[in-house]
């Protein structure tokens, strides 16, 4: 995933969450520390990519499983606030 900071400055600290309308299960991660709770899902900055300058970005990425469904989240909160995706 990647996250774009489209605000009028600079991020420090950064949270991405969003829910899986499945039922995936996340396995494995990088360039985030990721937590998930049912479908819930957070990713929150390590302590290299922590700051991220308007107009710049961060990389992160999962592997996950699933059973029954593999949808798509469709929504998606940045640092608490509704956000675009693309």
């Amino acid at each position: 995933m990647t996250v774009v900071n489209n605000s009028l400055g600079q991020v420090n600290g950064w949270s991405l969450g969003f829910t899986f309308p499945g039922d995936d299960s996340i396995t494995n991660t990088w360039n985030a520390s990721v937590s998930q709770s049912g479908p819930n899902v957070t990713a929150q900055n390590v302590s290299y990519n922590a700051s991220v300058p308007q107009g710049g970005n961060v990389q992160w990425g999962f592997r996950a499983t699933w059973s029954n469904s593999d949808a798509n989240p469709s929504a998606f909160r940045f640092n608490g606030a509704s956000c675009a995706i693309g």
